[in-house]
């Protein structure tokens, strides 16, 4: 399954809390509405994970922008760039090195589900969020 050039997507984890959140949290700041989600779970993933080894950090956030694919900070950093004003300056902590901004990003994963719980199953759509979703 090729990702659509013209689209960018947010994988995230489906059952999470905590990942759950942070989308609502996205879906109302991206006012023009630049993104897809599709959860980890999903049938969209399932494919991508056959079609590439990348897709392989079901403890990440992944974001696909054309011809990229991004994890973790690096990932969450660069969705925060393509939200409006002010949240895109959230894009200036990128000038802490990954090598310290992603162990805090896995200890907070690690332990997200303690936190903030775990559903039993992937969070339903709105019927106005519908059109967001890839299944």
């Amino acid at each position: 399954m090729e990702v659509p050039i013209s689209q960018k997507i947010i994988l995230f984890d489906g059952v999470c809390g905590l990942c759950n959140m942070w989308v609502d949290w996205v879906i109302k700041k991206d006012t023009h509405r630049v993104f897809k989600y599709s959860p980890i779970q999903g049938q969209f993933a399932k494919q991508l994970q056959l079609e590439s080894s990348l897709i392989n950090h079901p403890q990440s956030i992944i974001y696909l922008n054309k011809d990229k694919t991004l994890v973790k900070s690096k990932a969450a950093l660069h969705i925060a760039k393509e939200l409006p004003f002010p949240w895109k300056l959230l894009f200036i902590f990128s000038i802490i090195p990954v090598f310290l901004r992603d162990p805090i990003y896995d200890y907070i994963a690690k332990n997200r589900y303690a936190w903030f719980g775990k559903s039993e199953s992937c969070r339903i759509p709105t019927s106005q969020e519908k059109n967001l979703f890839i299944p």
